[in-house]
């Protein structure tokens, strides 16, 4: 079994994650992180440490043979806001009383600190691994979810046996969470001058009815017993006219559709399609794109789709991370879902590949004004990500499947 982390390597983990959490990376603007990152890999003797073309750091602990574990974790986080929101510099890494506070320490720069150190003490333990052991750190999973992975997987062509991830979810064990569909909907109109509105067709007051038409709708949504409802939440709204005395002749929702467990896009877009008939508006619905271009220079783009995705809960790789977590820590975890939408949902929601998740931050701090980490929880879950390197990969396929 894995050993606790010295006291040595608990001080160096946190002045890593102190470093992380003191440079910033907005999505797309990773590059300043990943080259600590990378650097860090190198420092800690990683059997293998690159960059891919789109800007994911990618470390490998083993020889690349047999069975392949994938601990996944973003580089990039949300902006800060309103900076006079905060009680502490949102980029000072601060730490007080075992605690880490600052912009990524939750969501989810802990996790990669973490998984970083878990794969140093897999390595310096000595064990032989009869698999390899990768630490992911992707780009711009903030607004895309699972794009990053997905270029490492089809265009890469890394396809492990399994992904951990490492959001957070208090050292608990996550097995699942909806999906989510990103719909624009574009109500047209009839301009006038604003003096003669009745002369108009007012598309806003349209959209209006519309967005409120999709809020009666809504908890009528279908129900999953694990995954829980869908839902749906006109989240931005823009018009055009050719100045503000001008009635607009074009109103555009944004429409962020949660997808509960047998709920599809084309369901979901079908819902909004029936809402627009019955009041008989001219509208135009699309899935919305992503598109940017990474801080390497890689153009990325996808549509707005990310399935959901749901691991049994007594599949082996769960059972797996239980065992571990009971050696390590000494309690059983809850196995429970998350609520908002990570990588999964391309590894195995897309990819069919058994996913989990287990990160040391609490979810509840994510995107949060003064954001924070216990580092206690963050020097445990290195421990854990450690020893299930040790149960997974120093064995005959022991938990396949």
């Amino acid at each position: 079994m894995i050993g606790k982390l010295n006291s040595q390597e608990c001080e160096d983990l946190a002045r890593f994650l102190q470093e992380l959490v003191r440079t910033p990376s907005l999505s797309a603007q990773e590059g300043a992180v990943a080259g600590l990152i990378e650097s860090k890999m190198q420092q800690l003797d990683f059997d293998e440490v690159r960059v891919d073309r789109v800007g994911n750091v990618i470390g490998r602990i083993g020889n690349d043979q047999g069975p392949k574990l994938l601990y996944d974790g973003h580089m990039d986080t949300v902006d800060i806001g309103d900076p006079s929101m905060w009680e502490r510099d949102p980029f000072g890494g601060e730490i007080e009383g075992g605690v880490l506070y600052g912009r990524g320490s939750a969501d989810m720069k802990s996790g990669l600190a973490a998984m970083i150190y878990g794969a140093k003490c897999l390595k310096d333990s000595g064990i032989p691994l009869k698999g390899s052991l990768y630490v992911v750190c992707v780009v711009q999973e903030e607004p895309c979810e699972g794009l990053a992975v997905r270029h490492l997987i089809e265009e890469g062509g890394l396809r492990p046996d399994w992904v951990v991830l490492g959001e957070p979810s208090s050292l608990q064990i996550s097995r699942g969470h909806r999906g989510r569909v990103e719909f624009e909907v574009k109500v047209r109109g009839r301009s006038a001058h604003g003096s003669a509105p009745e002369s108009a067709e007012n598309a806003i007051y349209r959209a209006a009815g519309i967005a409120l038409e999709l809020e009666r709708i809504s908890p009528s949504l279908s129900h999953d017993s694990f995954l829980g409802r869908g839902t749906l939440a006109v989240t931005e709204i823009s018009s055009n006219a050719g100045s503000r005395n001008v009635i607009p002749d074009l109103c555009t929702l944004i429409v962020d559709r949660r997808l509960t467990g047998g709920e599809t896009p084309e369901s979901a877009l079908t819902e909004i399609k029936h809402v627009v008939t019955k009041l008989g508006f001219p509208v135009e619905i699309s899935i919305t794109p992503y598109e940017a271009v990474s801080y390497t220079g890689h153009v990325c783009s996808q549509r707005n789709i990310f399935p959901a995705w749901v691991t049994k809960e007594d599949h082996r790789l769960v059972q797996a991370m239980i065992r571990t977590v009971e050696k390590v820590l000494g309690f059983r975890p809850n196995v429970r879902k998350w609520a908002f939408s990570t990588d999964g949902c391309y590894t195995a929601g897309v990819a069919g590949i058994p996913t989990i998740g287990f990160g040391p931050a609490s979810e509840r701090y994510a995107h949060t004004v003064d954001e924070l980490v216990e580092l206690e929880k963050v020097f445990w879950a290195a421990q854990v990500y450690a020893q299930l390197g040790v149960d997974l990969l120093t064995r005959d396929h022991p938990y396949m499947g």
